[in-house]
């Protein structure tokens, strides 16, 4: 089975060391390696992707929380090679309700093969959002609209989440969130075409550049924001001269960005692509 291990903490010698030990002591086979030394902010950051043979799974993850418990560093031991259940998301949401009720509606119909474990938003506006479709809900925001990432971090934990779905989640997640849930498993929308519209405003971007065509994309979240090399889909839409700025937002947001991740949440759930050396990569021939 694949593993991935993150662990994130303050900075010190010799804190890979014992991780890499204790992977290939239990006779894993290391395929990736990644680590980060930010030494203004003394940070270090960490991710292994290997292969294990399954009956060592549980040990493999109770040895490595106690190294991390041990060094001061928050690890993470997960598998997308789970058995016993579907892969479990987390929603994100700040206003929009279009895509997040996409991504609902498509597990619920059997197209998403995954559970909804947990709804959490920065603003509230989704709230009745996941009532009716049965999902738990929090909120991490404050007053202004600023989230706390922290309790974030906790729910995503205390929900056993597989993967993070930003469904239109209008705030950028912290670099160490970004590596505690590194190796592909933070999903994000972007309402442009990535790598050439990028940033808040990309459907205004593309509208003064006097685009016709507009699109959303679908993509792995990295420490690098929007950085376009971990795509995982594209849909595209595309508009008469003269049509206004307002009715390609429209069509945006209410047509394309739900189809978009849609299809990359599947692609995603279904061992379709992965993310290899902050690179998506197909895990099954294409037609």
């Amino acid at each position: 089975m694949e593993i991935v291990v993150t662990a994130v903490g303050p900075d010190n010698v010799g804190l890979a060391d014992p991780i890499i030990h204790e992977v290939t002591g239990q006779g894993a086979n290391i395929a990736e390696i990644q680590m980060y030394d930010h030494d203004e902010a003394a940070v270090f950051a960490m991710m292994c992707r290997a292969q294990l043979d399954r009956i060592r799974w549980s040990s493999v993850r109770t040895n490595l929380q106690r190294i991390g418990a041990d060094k001061r560093l928050s690890v993470r031991v997960w598998s997308p090679d789970q058995v016993d259940r579907l892969p479990r998301l987390a929603i994100c949401v700040t206003l929009q309700e279009e895509t997040p009720r996409a991504v609902l509606t498509a597990i619920r119909d059997g197209l998403i093969k995954a559970e909804a474990s947990v709804m959490i938003g920065n603003r509230k506006r989704c709230e009745p959002l996941a009532a009716e479709f049965g999902v738990a809900w929090h909120s991490i925001g404050r007053q202004d609209g600023s989230a706390d990432d922290d309790a974030m971090v906790q729910l995503l934990d205390q929900y056993d989440v597989d993967y993070i779905v930003l469904a239109r989640y209008m705030r950028v997640l912290p670099p160490d969130t970004c590596w505690k849930f590194a190796g592909g498993r933070i999903i994000n929308l972007h309402h442009g075409l990535l790598p050439s519209f990028r940033g808040l405003r990309p459907y205004h971007d593309a509208y003064a550049a006097r685009m016709l065509t507009f699109g959303a994309t679908c993509h792995f979240i990295v420490p690098e924001l929007d950085a376009g090399n971990q795509t995982i889909n594209q849909s595209t839409f595309t508009v008469s001269p003269g049509t206004r700025l307002e009715e390609v937002i429209r069509r945006g947001q209410q047509e394309n960005e739900p189809r978009c991740l849609v299809e990359g949440v599947r692609r995603v759930v279904d061992r379709e692509v992965k993310l290899h050396f902050h690179r998506v990569i197909a895990t099954v021939a294409g037609p």
